[in-house]
């Protein structure tokens, strides 16, 4: 069971546009700073259940939402991706790609991620597929940059998904 700990329904910090974001709760990064370190428990906060993906859902049908961003915690524990994929996976069955999916993982995606270092690799592998963008990388306080756009230190990567993936090549995301 994965749990979270707040759906945000009108954000504009985590993402392009106005979006819908969920903290998942469970860390194992421990990044010093972090903002929110009450998420480092995996079960802080309350059940993620399929009543709370159709909330989700039902927040991202309004027509001002640009998209879903999945952030915590960490999206990319294993205990979270099988529940994640889930919902990804509703959201695309539901609205296609006229949502987009963003991510944030203190985990890199070409260190731990597609290597299949962080659970399932098939299951991480399906998780990326499902998203637009990844921003991957630890927070590290002495590179915290506030003029950056979408991070938190500059050492964190606004990464295009799907095209990276269809070239194997890191290929950053631009607006």
């Amino acid at each position: 069971m994965m749990y979270y700990s707040v759906i945000k329904d009108c954000d504009i910090a985590n993402g392009p546009g106005v979006r819908v974001v969920l903290f998942v709760s469970g860390c194992r990064n421990h990044c010093p700073e972090c903002f929110q370190p009450q998420t480092w428990a995996f079960d802080y906060g309350q059940p993620f259940t399929q009543e709370t993906a159709d909330e989700i859902i039902s927040l991202l049908s309004r027509h001002y939402i640009r998209g879903l961003t999945l952030l915590g915690g960490e999206p990319f524990e294993p205990e979270n991706q099988p529940v994640l994929l889930e919902l990804v996976q509703q959201v695309r069955a539901k609205f296609g790609h006229t949502k987009d999916i963003w991510a944030f993982s203190g985990y890199t995606l070409d260190g731990e991620l597609l290597p299949g270092k962080k659970g399932d690799p098939k299951i991480t592998r399906q998780l990326l597929e499902g998203l637009d963008v990844l921003v991957d990388g630890r927070f590290v306080a002495a590179l915290k940059n506030l003029n950056l756009q979408y991070r938190g230190s500059s050492n964190q990567r606004l990464i295009d998904l799907p095209q990276t993936l269809a070239t194997g090549q890191i290929v950053p995301w631009h607006e």
